[in-house]
């Protein structure tokens, strides 16, 4: 099958017009036709059928359709195959990552990277949804992400595990609790929070689920945000709770006024992962922000056992 034909046959799909695909392609309805005839040899069955207002593809049409997308993405690999070859530490890689997993060693690895290759382009996507980062991966508008991998993640991807998240809860380092040494989980239970959408955030799912454990009634989300900054910002300037990665919160306590609460007998712990398609194309930029991304992960490893250690 010639892949020009493939693509004009998509574009007859897109339509469901002969005359109006052959427009849309800049070419002549008999053109067209005798593109479409030369691939339905190829397949050896009709790929559309004529009706009064235009065409509509048949079965095997629709399982041709299917197969467009993967094709356009093994035809985009490949020029960009070709691409970073011929340029070398060049090009452009796309990442998603949570809002928890962006800061920090994250964005330590991005700096390292455009440290080590200068002319290399970085695009970064946040979303609190994993979900919606995985459509993005399968896609192909995203190279890889760095989710948490409490979430199963699906078939068609490389998992590999990065670091360990702690999250925790903080509050102002004016806040009553901010005084205790420690505090039980009962203390917690009539204050008021802020969170990420809790159909998104492990942190908040992780809060709702310990407290339903522990007979606790469901914390009150008195503010939801995908912006974490905003809710470090608003728990500083009231009497609300927030939960976040321990790193997060103890980057920004000094700035914004935070302090970790140290609530007894609770721990949660996410793994951060590193995901990628398993068929895709890793260009050497790609390669090469994954190895820095290990290398990171194990200081941040190193930093954990330094802190925890007796």
């Amino acid at each position: 099958m010639d892949l020009r034909d493939i693509e004009y046959f998509a574009v007859i799909a897109q339509h469901g017009h002969l005359g109006r695909a052959a427009e849309a392609l800049g070419l002549g309805q008999p053109a067209l036709s005798v593109s479409l005839r030369r691939l339905e040899s190829s397949a050896d069955a009709k790929l559309v059928k004529r009706t009064p207002k235009g065409v509509e593809l048949t079965d095997v049409g629709r399982t041709l359709l299917g197969h467009v997308r993967r094709l356009r993405l093994a035809r985009e690999d490949l020029a960009r195959e070709l691409s970073d070859l011929a340029h070398g530490r060049t090009g452009s890689l796309s990442i998603g990552a949570s809002p928890a997993t962006a800061s920090g060693p994250l964005a330590d690895a991005c700096g390292r990277l455009l440290r080590d290759a200068p002319q290399v382009t970085l695009k970064v996507s946040i979303s609190a949804a994993t979900t919606v980062l995985l459509q993005a991966l399968h896609a192909g508008e995203l190279d890889l992400i760095v989710p948490h991998l409490l979430r199963a993640t699906g078939e068609g991807v490389v998992r590999e595990l990065l670091w360990d998240d702690e999250f925790v809860v903080y509050a102002s380092a004016r806040h009553r609790l901010a005084k205790h040494k420690a505090v039980a989980l009962s203390d917690l239970a009539h204050e008021r929070w802020v969170a990420t959408p809790a159909s998104a955030t492990l942190a908040q799912q992780s809060l709702r689920r310990t407290f339903e454990e522990h007979g606790l009634p469901e914390p009150r989300i008195a503010l939801t945000s995908e912006s974490g900054e905003m809710n470090r910002r608003l728990v500083a300037r009231s009497d609300l709770l927030g939960v976040a990665a321990r790193r997060a919160v103890e980057q920004h306590s000094r700035r914004f006024g935070l302090k970790v609460l140290a609530v007894r007998d609770v721990s949660w712990i996410c793994p951060v992962g590193l995901v990628y398609r398993d068929d895709g194309y890793l260009s050497p930029v790609a390669r090469r922000f994954i190895e820095i991304l290990k290398t990171v992960a194990k200081d941040v490893a190193r930093s954990h056992y330094a802190r925890t250690a007796p």
